[in-house]
């Protein structure tokens, strides 16, 4: 064989063994229904679940609770398949939260509250068109 085919193949090889490697740690996006029955199955894997923050009839977020640190918080979120969860953050809340179209909370449950290390916000994006009334 040749140097160049050796070289070749152990560049195939090492692609092959990171894809292997990082496949592992994909995180999945699911309801708090199913993170639920994962954890209640043993599984420590951090998971992805998209929903928006509960809301009163006027469209104010509500559930929002400081923790006792002043820096954490708690918030009430419903998924997309209409589970509403109660959420625990170890960071302070993020700019534009309350404002934010839909949410993406990173995390695990730990008993029955779900344990969020990472928010992920989708806020309204300033370049959809909107009514002027003159």
């Amino acid at each position: 064989m040749k140097k160049s085919h050796i070289i070749i193949i152990i560049v195939i090889a090492a692609a092959i063994g990171i894809l292997v490697s990082t496949a592992g740690d994909a995180s999945t996006y699911v309801g708090f229904g199913e993170a639920f029955q994962m954890a209640k199955a043993g599984s420590k894997k951090e998971i992805h679940v998209v929903g928006e923050l509960k809301k009163d009839n006027a469209g104010k977020v509500i559930g929002i609770e400081e923790g006792m640190d002043k820096v954490s918080f708690s918030f009430v979120m419903i998924d997309e398949n209409g589970k509403e969860q109660k959420v625990d953050y170890n960071q302070p809340m993020p700019q534009d939260f309350t404002k934010s179209e839909k949410v993406v909370v990173i995390g695990a449950y730990n008993g029955d509250t779900f344990k969020a290390s990472k928010i992920l916000l989708k806020c309204p994006s300033k370049y959809q068109e909107q009514k002027v009334n003159v």
